[in-house]
C-alpha cells in the first residue's frame, strides 16, 4: 500500500523536524508532502534546504489548516492519505505502521483515528484526544467530499467525523503515544487559552451543538490488535471479510 503523508504546518521550524525524522523512514510512506500555511518563521526555506525528498507547497497567507489542506489535495499521488500535525511531540514509527497496515488487511473500514492517549485527562475526558485528533487514515476522494463542506480553519477534523457519520462510514481508532503541543505551550497562557476557546467555539458553531453531542457518544469504536490479526489470517486463507467484523 502507497501512502501519502500529508503535513500542514504553521510557524513550525522548531517541531517539525522530529515528525519528519519519524515519518520519512515508514516504508509505506512513498510521498511526504508538507504544506505550509503562510508561515513567517521560515519553515518552508527550512524545509527545502534539509529535507529535499520531502515536498513542500504553500499559501502565501495564513488561512487555516482546512484551507491548507484544500490546497494541497492536488499535489497528492496515492488514494489513501495520514494526515499528520506538525507539531507532535514523542511519535513512535511502529504505532503508525500497524495502523496503515489495518487500514490494508481491514478493506472494510473508512478511516483510522489515531487516537492520542497520552493526552490531559480533561482532553479525554471530553474526547478531543479523538475527535479532534489531527492524525488519520483514510481516503482521498473521502477528504474531497468531506472538504466540499463549508469548513474552516479548525474545524477540518469535526468536518470529517460529520461527513463520516453522515455516510455510514466505518471509523474505528488506534492508539498514538505522541502528544500535541498546546497552544498555551506555543504562545502563552492568556494568547494560548484565547485561541483555544475561539477553536471550540467555532468547531461547535460549525456543527451544530445537537450533532456535537452525537460525534461525543457515539463516533468511532476501538479497533485492537487481535481484529487486525485475525482479518490477516483470514486473508491469508482467502476467506471473505465482513463488515459485521467491526
Amino acid at each position: 500500500m502507497n501512502v501519502t503523508c500529508l503535513i500542514p504546518f504553521y510557524n513550525e521550524r522548531a517541531r517539525i523536524a522530529s515528525v519528519l525524522r519519524v515519518v520519512t523512514k515508514i516504508r509505506q510512506l512513498s510521498q511526504v508532502l508538507c504544506v505550509d500555511d503562510g508561515s513567517t518563521d521560515g519553515t518552508a526555506a527550512y524545509l527545502r534546504q534539509h529535507w529535499p525528498q520531502v515536498q513542500v507547497v504553500g499559501l502565501t497567507h495564513n488561512r487555516g489548516k482546512a484551507a491548507a489542506i484544500a490546497h494541497a489535495l492536488p499535489f497528492v499521488k496515492n488514494e489513501t492519505l495520514l494526515l499528520m500535525d506538525a507539531d507532535l511531540q514523542g511519535l513512535r514509527s511502529d504505532e503508525v505502521e500497524v495502523a496503515i497496515g489495518a487500514l490494508h488487511t481491514l478493506p472494510a473500514i473508512d478511516m483510522i483515528i489515531l487516537r492520542r492517549i497520552n493526552s490531559p485527562w480533561f482532553v479525554r475526558w471530553y474526547r478531543s484526544d479523538v475527535l479532534l485528533s489531527g492524525e488519520r487514515l483514510l481516503r482521498k476522494s473521502d477528504l474531497e467530499q468531506a472538504m466540499l463542506q463549508p469548513v474552516q480553519r479548525y474545524q477540518l477534523e469535526v468536518g470529517i467525523n460529520r461527513y463520516m457519520l453522515r455516510h455510514k462510514k466505518v471509523v474505528c481508532w488506534m492508539p498514538l503515544s505522541a502528544r500535541n503541543t498546546y497552544k498555551v505551550d506555543k504562545l502563552g497562557v492568556l494568547d494560548g487559552s484565547r485561541k483555544e476557546f475561539r477553536m471550540y467555539v467555532e468547531i461547535v458553531a460549525f456543527v451544530g451543538f445537537a450533532h456535537m453531542l452525537l460525534q461525543l457518544a457515539s463516533f468511532t469504536k476501538p479497533l485492537y490488535p487481535r481484529q487486525v490479526r485475525a482479518a490477516a489470517n483470514r486473508r491469508r486463507l482467502d476467506m471473505p471479510m465482513r463488515r459485521s467484523l467491526f
